[in-house]
């Protein structure tokens, strides 16, 4: 187990080995479609929405400021009607902030931060079964699938989601798409009680997926905390000896590090936070320790805790 504390954060550099070549957003979206199009369908209303308002707002100010000194005093009543209007004008460019924020999240951001994730694995030639939680669309799993299929490995990548197949057959088309077909596979799943054995995969990466497990009782909640570190509990469980896992997440990463530590889980790293979804991120990468001696006092380790 590494000294020191494994709570600071650290910048992941891309290692030679990542998959290069940036590409324009165009691109991934004519590839991945958007997966968050209802959030900013909706954000964009909303913006539109108060941006009409803001205008009215501006060219029917004095009848405003006439219906609010029926309530207050003339003086107030200007303040009140300008004070109404600033804010929903600043309401709008938030809105439209925010959905601009979550169309780069959602494509040329998650694009980049897949390319990390691949990178921090320093070789992919020996990987003969990779597994993708939460594969979605297929962005992650195909920028696996596309390194191995590079450093010329024999192996595949498992994409695993808790949609139903027409969902997976759609990810599957992507990795056509790519070029990887031959490398992918997709399967339906609850992540919580992973369908595989005990130490089945070499590398575990998962991108945006963990911290929406459990929401059904709330992010705060401890009963959706515990749901979370079943996720992380069973990606220790499937994950070889010596094998590594790379997660990039939302708001719960440092949970996640507390319950490696407490899995006596090897090289954690954390990297710095880059804001995405409108929310904190952070990639966490481990290495699932090769051998785990038992001390006095100790008990064996069960991953599914």
């Amino acid at each position: 187990m590494p000294s020191g504390n494994m709570f600071r954060e650290r910048k992941m550099g891309k290692s030679s080995g990542a998959a290069p070549g940036s590409r324009d957003w165009t691109q991934i979206y004519a590839i991945y479609g958007l997966e968050q199009w209802q959030t900013i369908l909706f954000l964009l209303f909303n913006a539109v929405l108060f941006t009409i308002m803001s205008l009215l707002y501006l060219t029917y100010f004095h009848p405003i400021t006439l219906f609010f000194h029926r309530l207050l005093p003339i003086d107030s009543a200007r303040f009140a009607a300008g004070f109404t209007g600033s804010v929903t004008a600043l309401s709008a460019l938030c809105l439209f902030f925010a959905s601009g924020h979550f169309l780069y999240s959602s494509l040329p951001l998650h694009y980049d931060v897949v390319q990390r994730m691949v990178g921090s694995v320093n070789d992919w030639s020996t990987v003969k079964h990779a597994l993708d939680l939460g594969c979605g669309r297929g962005i992650l799993l195909n920028a696996v699938a596309t390194q191995m299929k590079k450093e010329g490995s024999s192996g595949r990548v498992v994409g695993l989601d808790r949609s139903k197949m027409t969902s997976l057959s759609s990810t599957l088309r992507t990795a056509k798409i790519e070029g990887v077909g031959e490398y992918v596979t997709c399967r339906e799943g609850d992540p919580s009680r992973l369908p595989f054995g005990d130490g089945y995969f070499d590398v575990v990466v998962s991108a945006v997926f963990v911290h929406t497990v459990g929401k059904e009782y709330g992010h705060r909640t401890v009963e959706a905390s515990a749901e979370r570190m079943r996720v992380i509990g069973e990606m220790v469980r499937v994950l070889k000896p010596g094998g590594v896992a790379v997660v990039w997440d939302l708001l719960h990463v440092p949970e996640y590090v507390r319950r490696l530590q407490e899995l006596k889980m090897e090289d954690i790293r954390v990297s710095e936070r880059v804001t995405a979804f409108m929310a904190s991120s952070q990639i966490v990468s481990f290495r699932k320790p090769s051998q785990h001696v038992i001390g006095p006092g100790e008990v064996r380790l069960d991953w599914r805790c």
